[in-house]
């Protein structure tokens, strides 16, 4: 299957595919993963149940980084920004003012591993103003951003989760994240978004791990008194 996909994008690419090693090919398929939009290609998501998003949250597997980062738009509605964005009310939502692409810039202090990022949207209250195609974006700073992904969203209601990971398909360590809407539901001019989770796995870094008991006799020995 993998392969047949490369003969496809050599077809595109005007290249014979019997000319090309395969192994270099299948080495690199990532590569050719992440540029997929060259093609004009998007990832289609579906939105996800909210305990199934959150459940590596709440067992400490990963945690939520934004509040370590500087937020920006390229535009907002008066009382429609960023702390609304940020809030934990799904009824308030950042609107855009201005022409698209509609950014969300998300700037870190220093290099930061970032595993996913969570959008909350709402097409049933927003319709026309529900993005429809998303870019994700990645750098040190807005001169040198590149896309990791772009998602299609159809009528999304709920939470959409965006796994990021880079050419070696390892999660990516970046200053910048750049969240851009291409473009909304029915050819909508400004867009909603009411809520957006920057996510980095949790990190074991101790020497010795302690080993982790699940019965209730051998729990009790977990803790020193």
């Amino acid at each position: 299957m993998i392969f047949l996909f490369l003969e496809v994008l050599l077809l595109n690419l005007s290249l014979p595919a019997h000319s090309i090693n395969k192994n270099i090919l299948f080495q690199n398929f990532f590569f050719f993963k992440i540029s997929r939009n060259c093609l004009g290609m998007a990832v289609k998501l579906n939105t996800c149940q909210e305990a199934a998003i959150f459940e590596d949250e709440r067992e400490g597997k990963i945690r939520e980084v934004g509040n370590q980062a500087v937020w920006s738009l390229s535009s907002c509605k008066p009382g429609f920004g960023v702390e609304q964005l940020r809030d934990e009310d799904f009824d308030t939502y950042w609107q855009s003012d201005g022409p698209q692409p509609h950014l969300v810039n998300v700037q870190f202090r220093r290099k930061t591993i970032i595993q996913d990022i969570c959008l909350y949207t709402n097409y049933k209250a927003d319709e026309s103003y529900t993005p429809n195609r998303i870019s994700i974006r990645a750098g040190n700073n807005f001169h040198d951003l590149v896309e990791l992904e772009q998602v299609e969203l159809i009528e999304p209601v709920g939470w959409v989760k965006i796994p990021l990971k880079d050419t070696n398909d390892k999660h990516i360590r970046t200053f910048m994240i750049q969240i851009a809407v291409l473009s909304n539901h029915q050819n909508g001019r400004d867009t909603h978004i009411r809520r957006i989770k920057v996510r980095s796995p949790v990190m074991d870094t101790s020497i010795h791990p302690a080993p982790k008991f699940t019965s209730p006799e051998m729990i009790q020995y977990a803790y020193f008194k």
